[in-house]
């Protein structure tokens, strides 16, 4: 009977038979369908969390849906009866084709049709879902044949628990950063398409239409290679149609998608596709940053910055010749290993990183607060926007307390904080957040017309004061027109709000409302 062919002989001693190739060979492709699986939903949470922002929702909903998908194929899988490897073939086909592509046509869609990206998003998440929910069931099935059911169970389940784990830890660690979400995608499409290929060879005799089969895993596999040698163009027109200026810069971390572009507004940067800065105005944004605090003080020797790897805000600290030390936390060593070595980045820092004076530590903010022993004059928080709840925590009480520990008696903090006109309410709950962690808090503003108006906090033990002095051949600042940005208009004045806690997050939420009325 075709069913019994490849049986395995018993072992005398256990009455057991030892692995047939089938059977290892089948084992292999669920370790391979599981780590490819997984990586597809780890690809599509994280393109999702890059361009939508709020990476916790994002993951939520994108795992959800997936594994909701992964039901309905499993489900799906009762139906499928006969010519098993054949089935098993064709979907392996289909899974490398729209899994690999995934991350190459959710990158193409952001940039050509925004408006469609959730649609398109949900669509391949489900599709790709139901594909691989029918993986695993006609893999058991086939296997059947050879394994009896208690081995199949556990033999199945470990293979595929073990891909899962190869494959989540290769993802942050190895594959993103060195290979991009694009190229990962479609190496591990051809990993799907090698297991049809496998499966085309150990069933050649029991597939009906050969050649058609073969035919369709050539096709599928020059695809798949025309586009991994193609996916720096891929990436390119995709991130210059998003970014309008041609991209000059780019690399992937574990953290975030650095973009840097050039054109009529000079260098801009980009992270996870919100922009940190433009050439053009962003001498406004640091002045109106570093100098309220810095000139206040009157003596800073040690100064702290917490964020703001592009060293533009080290470039105005150390513009006070009385700074001895300055430490620079940024979590990203890309982004400090970008704007300390290449030139046309080195040349907008005026090479600040480079400078004997500083020191830069690739860490969490959060934890260094906890775990640093020293105090400092000037602290200046430059952190991203709240978009998710892993800044959230950086906009929050327990970490405004953790500052204060850091502050010397006469010292200033300062942080960035948003919007007052378009983002009223985040603005002044970090306002009232920093003063429930017992600071005292002086808000300012200033325009940048890269980004409009815009908030920053004075954070202290005692008031803020007019400083007499500014450096000379500052481009926007002078000592007339500084306590200008002390006085709010009827439209930013301060609204009552809650607190930002570590427990509640009401800051990311009540940013994305506010944002999300502007993008929508």
């Amino acid at each position: 009977m075709p069913g019994r062919r490849g049986a395995r002989a018993p072992d005398p001693a256990t009455g057991r038979g030892a692995p047939r190739p089938v059977e290892l060979a089948l084992l292999s492709s669920v370790f391979v369908v599981a780590a490819c699986g997984l990586l597809y939903e780890l690809a599509a949470g994280t393109l999702a969390s890059y361009l939508l922002g709020d990476s916790v929702l994002q993951f939520s909903t994108v795992i959800g849906a997936y594994l909701f998908a992964m039901g309905l194929g499993s489900w799906a899988s009762r139906h499928f009866e006969r010519q098993l490897p054949a089935h098993f073939l064709r979907i392996e086909l289909l899974v490398a084709l729209l899994g690999g592509g995934m991350p190459a046509l959710l990158f193409l869609c952001s940039a050509f049709v925004p408006g469609a990206f959730r649609l398109v998003l949900y669509l391949l998440v489900g599709a790709v879902g139901v594909l691989v929910g029918l993986e695993i069931p006609l893999v058991m099935r086939i296997l059947k044949r050879h394994v009896q059911l208690k081995e199949l169970v556990s033999q199945v389940l470990t293979f595929d628990y073990l891909g899962a784990l190869a494959v989540s830890l290769a993802f942050p660690i190895l594959l993103v950063p060195h290979l991009g979400l694009v190229r990962t995608g479609l190496v591990f499409g051809l990993l799907n398409a090698a297991v049809a290929v496998w499966a085309l060879w150990l069933f050649r005799h029991e597939l009906r239409r050969l050649r058609v089969h073969v035919l369709a895993c050539a096709g599928v596999l020059l695809t798949l290679l025309g586009a991994l040698f193609g996916a720096d163009a891929i990436t390119t027109v995709a991130e210059d149609r998003f970014y309008q200026d041609r991209v000059t810069y780019t690399a992937t971390s574990p953290y975030q998608r650095i973009v840097v572009t050039s054109g009529a507004q000079g260098h801009r940067l980009f992270l996870n596709g919100n922009l940190q800065f433009a050439e053009r105005d962003e001498y406004r944004y640091h002045e109106a940053l570093v100098h309220p605090v810095m000139a206040a003080q009157g003596n800073p020797r040690r100064v702290a910055v917490l964020g703001g790897g592009d060293g533009m805000a080290v470039r105005e600290v150390l513009k006070y010749p009385g700074v001895q030390q300055v430490t620079l936390v940024e979590l990203d060593p890309e982004m400090t290993r970008l704007f300390s070595t290449q030139p046309a980045l080195k040349r907008l820092n005026g090479g600040a990183l480079s400078d004997p004076r500083v020191r830069i530590v690739n860490a969490d903010a959060f934890q260094w607060l906890q775990t640093e022993a020293d105090t400092f004059d000037v602290i200046v928080v430059d952190f991203p926007d709240p978009t998710n709840f892993a800044l959230g925590k950086l906009y929050s009480q327990s970490f405004y307390a953790l500052l204060d520990q850091r502050l010397s008696a006469s010292g200033y903090a300062v942080v960035q904080t948003t919007s007052p006109l378009v983002a009223r309410q985040s603005f002044w709950t970090v306002v009232h957040t920093i003063e429930a962690a017992g600071l005292g808090a002086t808000p300012y503003h200033a325009n940048v017309p890269s980004f409009g108006e815009w908030g920053f906090v004075v954070a202290s033990r005692r008031p803020w004061r007019q400083p007499a002095k500014l450096p000379e051949g500052l481009r926007f600042l002078n000592l007339q027109t500084l306590p200008l940005l002390f006085d709010f208009p009827q439209d930013m004045a301060a609204v009552p709000t809650g607190v930002n806690r570590l427990s509640n997050q009401i800051l990311v939420r009540t940013y994305e409302q506010e944002w999300g009325k502007v993008a929508h």
